[in-house]
């Protein structure tokens, strides 16, 4: 390129400001664009989370307001610690304690989308290139407020909840009550029948379940929620300035978030599939509300093989969905999650490698024609689609996978009903993810790019 088709790429991609772009932070605006990105993005996470417990049948045991609090918190990285006491025959003394290890990914995602949009529009309605400090001042702002507001939804977190044995279960053995299913897991079996009825006869029409949000824990995580939200919008938007470097990568991370919002797409489509033809609609509406891209996520990275440990024991362990409930359901300790082990049980979990090598695939597509070509040989093209969407996946699948990664524990000793050491966990191989990652990215960027050079279709000097 000449220098001033260089210096019109740069333009036309935010990449550089140029002096005399050079301007004062204008801090009514910064202002107001950080109330309205911080108020919009809490106010959606607090409607999914409200309407998600509304339709689980939540609001029927306890106040809806701190419980919406709580799994608001949760969305963002906070941490939500539950404990209680049960009272048996009028005789007290039963005391449960455990903790919520769960990101309710459908509630965070909402307010991660809106978050991001809202800023980066106010990014575009300066007119122009924004300066690297007026852009620092937008994201501290934002930042700073989210973190004010998240203190305040901390503190209101908590609250007791009054149960009804007989609301625990439907009287016929079905999955009645809150218990039937888990937030982003889906349905998670029967849980009529033995447990559901021995813990309505242990409880009879007397229990209450406390939860309190952490709020130190809390504060840290959404801290670095928002600035990692704000990241993530900020290497995907062609409308801020970023060093050339750091810019290239934009049409690979706009190519793979494209692609992780599609798969909740189609699992949320699913989930309302799902619910015409169930039973309980509520039920299956509100746990996609809450938790869908936990489940999409979780079995794309199944599809790429991405190693999962699970374990479950004690009554617990009926929080798992049909698969795992078989596989892990049988104790023994932690166990290895494979895609060919969850076949044994059900032979559609072979279509998960399928939908997830489509999956990157697309996303190979997708960067290399976002991606300049800038006149270099086609050799050159598909090497470096290959490398960045290489890197860019190396940090995306072990990132995901670590947010559908989920624990509960608790510990339970009533009267000879012991269940102390009960809980469900999931995890993932981070540091496999990480290689595992980025070998995808490498092959889909490449496979992507090839078709474009063949056919000459990569741009000389796209928008990037």
């Amino acid at each position: 390129m000449t220098s001033g088709d260089t210096d019109g790429y740069q333009a036309r991609n935010g990449y550089a400001a140029s002096p005399s772009t050079a301007r004062g932070v204008p801090w009514g605006n910064v202002l107001l664009t950080a109330f309205a990105a911080v108020g919009w993005s809490f106010s959606a996470m607090a409607a999914v989370a409200a309407l998600g417990l509304h339709l689980l049948g939540a609001d029927a045991l306890g106040s809806l307001g701190p419980m919406t609090a709580a799994v608001v918190t949760m969305a963002v990285g906070g941490k939500v610690s539950p404990s209680g006491d049960v009272t048996v025959f009028g005789i007290t003394g039963a005391a449960a304690h455990g903790t919520i290890d769960i990101m309710p990914l459908g509630v965070g995602l909402t307010g991660a989308l809106l978050l991001a949009w809202v800023f980066l529009r106010s990014l575009r309605r300066v007119g122009g290139l924004v300066s690297g400090p007026e852009l620092a001042a937008r994201a501290v702002t934002v930042a700073a407020l989210f973190f004010a507001v998240l203190g305040g939804l901390a503190w209101a977190g908590h609250s007791t909840i009054s149960i009804n044995g007989a609301a625990l279960g439907n009287g016929q053995g079905g999955t009645g009550g809150i218990l039937g299913t888990l937030p982003g897991i889906g349905d998670l079996g029967n849980l009529g029948g033995g447990l559901v009825n021995s813990l309505g006869n242990l409880v009879k029409d007397k229990a209450s379940v406390g939860f309190r949000a952490d709020v130190g824990a809390s504060m840290a995580g959404g801290l670095i929620w928002v600035l990692v939200v704000l990241a993530v919008a900020l290497l995907a938007s062609r409308a801020t300035p970023l060093p050339p470097g750091v810019a290239a990568v934009r049409p690979a991370v706009w190519a793979l978030w494209v692609m992780l919002l599609a798969a909740v797409a189609a699992g949320l489509a699913t989930a309302v599939y799902s619910a015409i033809t169930d039973g309980h609609p509520g039920r299956v509406v509100g746990s996609a509300l809450l938790g869908a891209p936990n489940g999409v996520w979780l079995g794309a990275t199944l599809g790429l093989f991405v190693p999962w440990h699970g374990s479950a024991s004690g009554p617990l362990a009926v929080l798992l969905p049909q698969p795992l409930e078989v596989l892990l359901g049988s104790g023994g300790g932690e166990r290895s999650i494979t895609v060919a082990g969850l076949a044994q049980v059900d032979g559609r979990m072979w279509l998960l490698p399928v939908a997830a090598v489509v999956m990157m695939l697309a996303a190979g597509v997708l960067a290399a024609a976002r991606t300049p070509a800038g006149g270099v040989p086609r050799w050159r093209f598909v090497g470096g689609c290959a490398v960045r969407l290489g890197l860019v996946s190396a940090v995306g699948v072990p990132l995901v996978a670590w947010l559908s990664g989920f624990s509960v524990n608790a510990d339970l000793s009533v009267f000879g009903f012991d269940a102390v050491g009960s809980g469900v966990g999931l995890h993932a191989g981070i540091a496999v993810a990480v290689l595992l990652g980025a070998a995808w990215g490498v092959v889909a960027g490449a496979l992507g790019a090839v078709p474009l050079a063949l056919g000459g279709s990569a741009r000389a000097g796209g928008s990037g």
